[in-house]
């Protein structure tokens, strides 16, 4: 019975561990944030108005990005569109 018992505990989720794993994304998350320039969050909202002068859209179909290599920065933006059929 004894092994049964042990094979069990495997099975379940350890909250701690997943307490943990989770803590570590929201910690990386922001160390991300602190490494993007102040202006990002502003040129965001200003493309957002630009591009809601022609298409309605929500904020959360809009995400920016910012890529830094050594010598190169690349803004990378995804807009999603409505659906041009209604």
């Amino acid at each position: 019975m004894r092994i049964f018992d042990l094979l069990r505990r495997k099975q379940k989720p350890n909250t701690a561990a997943i307490a943990k794993e989770r803590l570590q994304i929201i910690v990386a998350h922001e160390r991300k944030k602190r490494t993007e320039p102040d202006f990002l969050p502003k040129m965001q909202q200003e493309i957002i108005q630009v591009i809601r002068k022609y298409v309605k859209i929500e904020d959360d179909q809009v995400s920016v990005q910012l890529d830094s290599n050594d010598d190169c920065s690349v803004l990378e933006l995804n807009v999603t569109l409505p659906d041009s059929s209604n």
